[in-house]
């Protein structure tokens, strides 16, 4: 870092500065910069324009403008940190403001989260800023509140005992005592009363019975007017459910997963703890109970700790496998299906609806909202997309949507207008017809890389041999030939395969490009590659004796 005397106009604050409340109160800070100046320089980093950031000083900035209104100010002594560090700059702030004005709880939850998302565990979060663990964890555990109950608890609306016990209730709870706050005639639980409410009693839903609840013949208890029920005994539903939980136990682990873990009743289950493993790379199930006999199944996790000894383990002694396909066939893999998806997400419009709701909530790197590019790593990907079916689907759609809002053509919906402009024009539109452009919208809108992709997929049944059939351009971009191999193994037959297991890849390609142009008949007229599947296939299983082993898509299903 080097120090710099910086003007106060090519000051600005960063966006990674973790306060959002107290800054303005620097009332304190105008009166000793009046009279000995600034004594501690902030900590600033250069902007893509011309200027600086603040990452750490805002109230000393704030102090120094308020000067400034009342004549002109000598240049501020600044720290120039170097271009691009977020982690560093979130670390930065973070610090500066534990050691200073006390930051909102939300706010450290909010920072604190990010760098775990970034990649440090609560444990290196700590050591870095001097504190406790456990205080780490008590606001990252702010994480498992339901967003009102959030926001009302920032607000003070909401007494900080009874946020920290419902960090502990299912999202299912955290919603049903939310209801009653809403209710102005109904009691709402706090304190002790509301542990009660949570995690007392012995009445347990019949909602979160696992097993067949009317063949089990437990006594049920239920309210006057029908629309709860309990049951009776609680013991005698334990013995059902946990009964019901073994089975699903032995379910997921003939499913493939490495493990099971049932954790301890009332237990619950810390994301920031744990890293997304899939079921091929070794990942776990969790499986949380509550008192009241709510199961929930964390699938697809490890911890940190056991993440962070499986890399030292493949730093050290296993080298990285080959992928698949190169950057370029997976470009043209990743951008076929997703134009099938966004095809049928037309005319899948309450789904659309929830993925804007959801959008709205969570965000994403394309909602602004602006269409994927679809950027394709050559000229002939391009072409390809353009002329495929499900191009042209939503090609007409994007007119349909542009003639609705008054353009002549789908260009204009990058145009000009103002959101008042488009309010007005949607005003005269039927509800169905603001559905279609939402629809459109959210389509075009939908990330080619958004693992997003296989889940629509799925649950919208998207055929890709309806959008998509083979084409000598996917085949050329394909380089392995022990994928190229498989392929004609599906394609040409096995004998083929068999045949041609040593053949190099340009022959191996002109046997697939034979069963395309009709010289050679296909062993199946219909197929696509496991790579254009839904879910994603693959034609390679790494194993730890025999990495290169090579198996059908049929295989890695079974």
């Amino acid at each position: 870092m080097t120090l710099q005397f910086i003007n106060i106009e090519d000051l600005s604050v960063s966006k990674l500065i973790v306060r959002k409340y107290g800054a303005k109160h620097c009332a304190d800070l105008v009166t000793s910069i009046r009279a000995l100046g600034v004594l501690q320089p902030l900590l600033v980093r250069p902007t893509d324009e011309e200027g600086f950031e603040v990452i750490a000083g805002q109230r000393r900035l704030n102090a120094c403008r308020i000067i400034a209104e009342d004549g002109e100010t000598d240049p501020i002594p600044c720290l120039v940190m170097a271009e691009g560090d977020d982690v560093a700059a979130i670390e930065a702030s973070l610090a500066e403001n534990i050691e200073r004005l006390p930051m909102d709880e939300v706010d450290q939850y909010r920072a604190f989260a990010k760098l775990v998302k970034e990649g440090r565990d609560p444990e290196d979060i700590a050591a870095s800023f001097g504190i406790t663990e456990c205080m780490v964890s008590q606001r990252l555990a702010l994480g498992q509140l339901h967003t009102p109950i959030l926001t009302a608890y920032r607000k003070g609306d909401i007494h900080a005992r009874d946020s920290r016990i419902l960090t502990m209730a299912s999202p299912k709870q955290q919603k049903a005592w939310w209801a009653l706050v809403k209710d102005e005639n109904a009691y709402v639980p706090t304190g002790q009363r509301l542990k009660d409410w949570l995690f007392g009693g012995a009445h347990i839903p019949v909602t979160n019975a696992l097993f067949d609840v009317d063949g089990a013949g437990l006594a049920i208890v239920s309210d006057l007017f029908g629309d709860e029920a309990y049951f009776a005994e609680a013991e005698a539903f334990w013995v059902q459910q946990n009964a019901a939980i073994g089975q699903a136990v032995e379910d997921l682990r003939a499913e493939g997963w490495s493990d099971v873990i049932v954790m301890d009743q009332g237990a619950w289950f810390a994301t920031w703890d744990h890293r997304s493993a899939s079921l091929e790379d070794g990942g776990k199930v969790f499986i949380t109970t509550s008192s009241q006999g709510e199961v929930t199944f964390h699938k697809g996790y490890i911890t940190n700790a056991e993440a962070k000894r499986r890399e030292k383990v493949v730093q050290g002694t296993t080298a990285v496998p080959k992928p698949e396909l190169t950057k370029v066939a997976w470009n043209y893999v990743d951008l076929h299906r997703h134009a099938a998806v966004r095809a049928d997400l037309l005319s899948n419009s309450s789904i659309a609806l929830r993925l804007v709701a959801a959008h709205m909530l969570v965000g994403s790197d394309l909602w602004t909202v602006r269409e994927e590019p679809q950027i394709a790593a050559k000229p002939e990907i391009a072409e390809s997309v353009e002329n495929s079916g499900a191009q042209k689907t939503f090609d007409v759609a994007r007119d349909a949507a542009a003639k609705l809002l008054g353009f002549d053509s789908g260009d204009a919906l990058d145009g000009y207008l103002t959101l008042s402009d488009i309010f007005e024009r949607l005003q005269y539109a039927s509800d169905q017809e603001v559905i279609q452009v939402i629809t459109f919208f959210m389509a075009a809108s939908l990330s080619a890389q958004s693992p997003l992709i296989d889940a629509l997929a799925v649950t919208m049944g998207t055929d890709m041999a309806q959008h998509w059939t083979p084409e000598p351009l996917f085949f050329e971009l394909v380089r392995d030939k022990q994928v190229l191999n498989a392929m004609v193994d599906e394609y040409a037959g096995k004998n083929a395969a068999r045949e041609n297991i040593t053949a190099t890849g340009k022959t191996q390609r002109a046997i697939l490009n034979a069963c395309l142009d009709g010289t050679r008949t296909p062993a199946d007229p219909d197929w696509i590659p496991a790579y254009m599947a839904f879910p994603i296939g693959s034609y390679r299983v790494q194993m730890p004796e025999a990495a290169d082993t090579i198996v059908s898509k049929d295989e890695v299903a079974a």
